[in-house]
């Protein structure tokens, strides 16, 4: 019996954010509205903060943070290498620098004391990342920012919902980004949001995320708005829809439950290859620290076999088994070479971790049988690989 493809991803979407979605449309109002304001409240009461605003991307929202705190041209601001490159990206909006920094030993978040190193006159602030859901050390993060007066804006793109020493991600810094792409742990489609507990950045953010224009700009076309606006700055196009909202607010409200599967997965995993030296897991939970599991990233050690990494991911895939590889580098790639100097051996751990790495499928949506295929797949690459190495040295 030919077994199908598992994809690396497959999203949890049932009749529920259907019919949400299908009633936003039957209500004619489509783009941002009061779905997406009931969506807002949702999630920063789910989080813990006084502000949510709902972007079209947490690329947007970090662009928003970033904004609410004045970064100008030449400014400079710390951020992993080892993160997708919408992370950095949005530094270069401002004619900012992005200072590249290199990972934790045996892990792939910010290092703390390289960071340190970076930082120059022109420092701003530091975007930590929480790769794969593992929460960055925060107290170290928070430490070096209060002795530099930096800013910390977290890109948690990957960590709903998570908690570092009892403190949900969303809850600690001035300024927390989250994504709803469609990989992520809950969806819209395409989205993010921005929360923070300061009123002065929340009002900046909510006029610049639709063109600069003040007030509730989205109400001008509903029975209590006005026609008359004013645009107070050069704003963005930044809004999130009614339609992806719907589909949001009923994700958020699976958001625990998700995780739940997720962690249930994850641990799945990790029984399942205990005791296989070629493999190197990523991080544990603790009682400090509490995982999303976006991600689950395994390593390859070369040392106890003779598969590579891309072997190895041929070899899934051969088997009807979808991977992906989180992250290549940021300095490894040709923009951040040509605009910032940047070159191979600059940031070591980041490049050994990426040469090593890739993520096995982990979603609600997984069957028991399909994790059971994956997991026993792994085993016979590793089987495999084992018999290379004893007929070689035989």
């Amino acid at each position: 019996m030919e077994q199908g493809f598992i994809p690396f991803h497959r999203p949890s979407i049932g009749r529920r954010e259907i019919e949400a979605v299908t009633r936003v449309l039957e209500s004619k109002w489509l783009t941002t509205g009061p779905v997406t304001h009931r969506f807002e409240q949702a999630f920063a009461e789910y989080i813990g903060t006084k502000y949510a605003l709902a972007v079209n991307s947490c690329t947007a929202a970090l662009q928003l943070a970033l904004d609410a705190i004045g970064l100008r041209p030449g400014d400079e601001v710390l951020l992993p290498s080892y993160t997708f490159t919408a992370t950095a990206e949005v530094v270069t909006y401002f004619g900012a620098r992005p200072v590249l920094c290199d990972s934790v030993r045996g892990g792939f978040n910010i290092d703390v004391v390289d960071a340190a190193r970076r930082i120059t006159a022109r420092t701003r602030a530091i975007i930590p990342v929480h790769i794969a859901g593992e929460p960055c050390d925060m107290d170290a993060i928070r430490s070096l920012a209060a002795a530099h007066g930096l800013h910390v804006i977290e890109d948690a793109a990957h960590a709903l919902p998570a908690t570092f020493r009892g403190q949900t991600i969303g809850t600690i810094s001035e300024l927390t980004a989250f994504s709803f792409y469609a990989t992520k742990t809950i969806t819209t489609g395409e989205g993010g949001m921005l929360v923070t507990d300061n009123e002065e950045y929340a009002r900046r953010a909510m006029t610049m995320r639709l063109h600069g224009i003040s007030g509730d700009a989205w109400k001008r076309y509903s029975r209590e708005g006005s026609w008359y606006y004013e645009v107070t700055d050069a704003g963005y196009k930044l809004n999130l829809t009614d339609m992806q909202s719907a589909l949001g607010l009923v994700q958020l409200e699976q958001a625990d439950e998700f995780a739940e599967a997720r962690r249930e997965i994850a641990e799945f995993y990790r029984q399942s290859f205990a005791g296989i030296e070629e493999l190197e897991f990523p991080p544990a939970e603790s009682s400090q620290i509490h995982h999303s599991w976006h991600l689950f990233i395994l390593r390859i050690r070369p040392e106890c076999g003779t598969l590579t990494r891309n072997e190895f991911v041929a070899a899934l895939k051969a088997r009807g088994i979808g991977t992906s590889v989180h992250f290549i580098p940021l300095h490894l790639h040709p923009y951040y070479q040509r605009a910032y100097g940047y070159r191979a051996g600059d940031l070591p751990r980041a490049e050994d971790a990426f040469s090593r790495c890739f993520s096995l499928p982990i979603y609600p949506d997984l069957s028991k049988q399909e994790r059971a295929r994956i997991a026993e797949a792994v085993k016979q690459i590793v089987i495999g690989s084992q018999v290379q190495v004893a007929s070689a040295a035989y």
